[in-house]
């Protein structure tokens, strides 16, 4: 199994947090950044090759990775183009990388290790839902018919879940995905989500929701999600 991480964003609403480093580099403990915790966990689960999308400040998120002297084997793929494409193209730069089982997340995503044991047990595909939490007006949201997800999207609220970016895919289900990414891209379609293409093969997948109710699963999007993960963290912790 290997994991991809999509760390090809700009991180706008981070203000100037993002200026020097890409935003998975932003500090949520006094010991570890988004993306050094990502790391940790996926080495103590087993996960020894990350596939990782770049585009912002590339050099210094490579020397970042390498700093961290994890025992993981590391692809760095470039979007030259990120400030005018979503990861959708991100993802399809990273085509020839990705023939096995895949853990993807987004790149400023924060998870217990819990989570990522939840989601790693399944031999097929799944993506982190909850049960529990209000329905974000403008986040990922899964659309579930007969306990499968059949749509990935902002825009969706009825049968929907609230949703993250945390997904276990078998290798079959991925490569239709990737399948679908790569027609989206030929066709010039690269700024929007990957989701977009993945909605038009749920019907020849298995997808299923891996409800995590409470259980920290968040992305940081702003610096207001920054104080509230950061905090949720050190309680932990302590």
């Amino acid at each position: 199994m290997k994991a991809l991480i999509l760390n090809s964003g700009v991180g706008k609403r981070m203000g100037d947090i993002t200026k020097e480093h890409p935003k998975c580099m932003t500090e949520i403990t006094e010991i570890d950044t988004i993306l050094s915790r990502q790391l940790k966990l996926l080495s103590d689960n087993g996960i020894t090759e990350v596939v990782m999308t770049t585009g912002p400040f590339e050099k210094i998120l490579i020397d970042y990775c390498y700093r961290l002297n994890l025992p993981i084997n590391f692809k760095f793929v470039k979007n030259p183009i990120y400030d005018s494409t979503n990861y959708i193209y991100s993802m399809y730069l990273a085509k020839n990388y990705l023939d096995d089982d895949i853990v993807l997340m987004h790149g400023d995503l924060v998870f217990d290790n819990e989570v990522l044991k939840n989601v790693l047990q399944f031999n097929n595909s799944v993506m982190v839902v909850s049960s529990t939490l209000t329905l974000p007006e403008k986040d990922f949201k899964a659309v579930i018919n007969n306990g499968q997800i059949k749509k990935v999207g902002i825009e969706f609220f009825e049968n929907a879940m609230a949703a993250q970016p945390l997904y276990k895919f078998n290798k079959e289900d991925f490569s239709k995905w990737m399948k679908s990414i790569e027609v989206f891209c030929k066709k010039g379609i690269t700024n929007c989500y990957a989701e977009d293409a993945l909605n038009i093969i749920t019907n020849d997948i298995t997808l299923m929701p891996v409800d995590v109710k409470d259980k920290l699963c968040n992305e940081i999007d702003s610096l207001e999600d920054l104080k509230v993960v950061s905090k949720i963290i050190k309680k932990c912790n302590r």
